[in-house]
């Protein structure tokens, strides 16, 4: 059986925003070393207790970290679900470049995890995944955040995670000093 940790809902949902052109190669990552979901990526756990959550994150890693614009990105997740995830799963998602929200909506947590060949309800035990996802080769420069806060469908949660991207052209600026010290 193919894996899918919940873990990684953030990452399935730049997956899709990818694709929407809404999602960019990132140039620099912050990260809180204490929230930091364990693996390579910029994923953090948000502040609130994750004592009763439905899905145990063990790693996350992104391949390449960070990610470039124009190349592919290989997501790998995994983790534990404790109970079942029920059809009517949701996760809030929030993404805002700089201060504008770009993003705000409710999306059916069952209809992403079709993106990885799983249907609800996903059955208690270890799961894995790995999803490729292609990024544009435009990259608007800024700071993307993103937040995800998933829950079954009786309102337990599931997970909570949140990303901070700073999406610049720290590449064309090289090549624009490398330009002058040419001249």
């Amino acid at each position: 059986m193919r894996f899918f940790s919940v873990a990684c809902i953030a990452a399935l949902s730049a997956s899709n925003l990818a694709s929407a052109g809404n999602w960019f190669g990132i140039d620099d990552v912050t990260v809180n070393e204490a929230k930091k979901v364990p693996g390579d990526s910029p994923l953090q756990f948000c502040d609130t207790d994750h004592g009763q959550d439905t899905v145990t994150i063990e790693k996350v890693d992104l391949l390449p970290n960070p990610p470039e614009s124009g190349t592919k990105l290989v997501i790998h997740a995994s983790g534990t679900v404790s109970e079942p995830i029920q059809t009517g799963a949701y996760v809030k998602l929030t993404v805002k470049y700089g201060l504008i929200r770009l993003i705000s909506t409710t999306a059916d947590l069952c209809e992403q995890v079709e993106n990885v060949d799983l249907k609800c309800p996903i059955e208690k035990g270890v799961l894995s995944i790995t999803k490729d996802v292609d990024i544009p080769k435009e990259v608007p420069p800024g700071t993307y955040n993103v937040f995800a806060d998933v829950y079954n469908s009786d309102d337990t949660p599931i997970t909570c995670l949140e990303a901070s991207v700073t999406f610049g052209s720290r590449k064309k600026s090289a090549e624009a000093v490398e330009s002058v010290g040419d001249l």
